[in-house]
């Protein structure tokens, strides 16, 4: 097998194009099993050749002990996708979560990757039974419970939360997950005995972290099934109110979608309401923000004016620009400081205004590549 081959390694612009000259239906659908998995690279390629042949796109993540995938494929497809997935027993019968918005243009290409784990938790699974998991409450039950007075604790990241959350729940502040389960634990320790409700956006993360507060100690810990996503699903085919507020975070080009009409943030560039998070485009940055429309218009679809400086180059002198630089969203995936942001916007508009550039590097840069030409 030329194992070579089993990988896309087109670039997205190409990738894109492909995807909108398709012109077919596509459904986004997301799955996870905890399940005991051998020979996963060889599973791997077997799955790739499989999923690829009935046009598969998504990221997918497999391990020794499981699955973890998130893909869109074309909605025709749906049932063999299905048989394939039943034909073996490690994922017969796995259930799966329907995205709530769903464009079609949810992934570019199929990925599917062997890591040590299918969710980055950074715990150490052999000391705590990582089988004993909160109780799966479906939407009635998790609304009653709320009424009732449950705590509800969202395990999503920091930025995950800021466009959407159930109502009074905690969120972490943490900006990964093994972060927001330390932080849950400290914040939490006094209220070991209280009734606990956990939710994420399909499941997964509530499994390992209702498994690893009661091992904590936590002695009442339930998780929402199949998360926020099914919740969405559950509301409308039982005709239930949402307590879930706002737009649901999903880590795929859609980057949200909507559960309820609900604005519950506001822009980091000028503070009024919007709940519209995207990437800067600026190639080094890539940091995430809830940007309204107005400053998306503003800074260019950026940060910051100095971002935005560097984004509207021609593309040969952003390359140039760019060697050698790192990413910033490689240390720090979102903004999480908006008065900061702000702070810094206002500096960077005067240092423009006297100085004409934010760079004064790009000088060199520009007349280099103007001598060339």
């Amino acid at each position: 097998m030329d194992t070579h081959r089993l990988r896309n390694l087109d670039r997205p612009d190409i990738l894109r194009a492909k995807l909108e000259r398709e012109g077919v239906q596509r459904t986004t659908l997301s799955f996870y099993r905890y399940v005991r998995l051998k020979e996963v690279e060889t599973l791997r390629h077997e799955l790739y050749q499989e999923w690829v042949a009935l046009g598969v796109l998504g990221r997918v993540y497999i391990s020794q002990e499981g699955i973890n995938a998130q893909v869109s494929l074309p909605t025709a497809n749906l049932a063999a996708f299905r048989a394939h997935l039943d034909r073996r027993e490690a994922f017969a019968d796995v259930p799966w979560k329907i995205a709530v918005e769903d464009d079609g243009k949810s992934f570019l290409k199929l990925a599917i990757k062997v890591k040590k784990k299918i969710v980055a938790d950074g715990l150490a699974d052999d000391a705590f039974d990582v089988t004993d998991v909160g109780e799966h409450l479906d939407a009635a039950t998790f609304n009653r419970k709320m009424e009732e007075g449950a705590l509800v604790v969202d395990m999503r990241n920091n930025y995950e939360c800021l466009i959407g959350h159930f109502e009074g729940a905690y969120l972490p502040k943490a900006d990964t997950f093994r972060g927001a389960i330390e932080e849950v634990k400290e914040v939490m320790k006094a209220k070991k005995d209280a009734e606990v409700l956990l939710y994420c956006t399909g499941g997964i993360r509530c499994e390992k972290a209702s498994a690893y507060l009661k091992h904590e100690g936590f002695t009442n810990v339930s998780q929402l099934h199949g998360g926020i996503i099914d919740y969405a699903r559950q509301l409308k085919a039982e005709g239930l109110k949402s307590k879930y507020l706002g737009q649901n975070f999903v880590f795929d080009e859609r980057l949200a979608e909507r559960i309820t009409d609900d604005v519950v943030s506001t822009c980091m560039q000028c503070g009024t309401k919007s709940d519209r998070i995207t990437n800067c485009h600026e190639a080094t940055c890539n940091m995430l923000l809830v940007q309204c429309e107005a400053c998306a218009t503003k800074y260019a679809d950026c940060c910051s004016p100095s971002c935005r400086e560097i984004h509207q180059l021609p593309i040969d002198q952003q390359r140039t620009w760019r060697k050698g630089r790192s990413t910033r969203s490689t240390k720090t995936k979102a903004i999480n400081d908006p008065e900061g942001l702000r702070r810094r916007i206002r500096e960077e508009v005067e240092l423009l205004a006297l100085n004409g550039t934010l760079h004064p590097e790009l000088t060199s840069i520009i007349h280099r590549e103007q001598t060339s030409a």
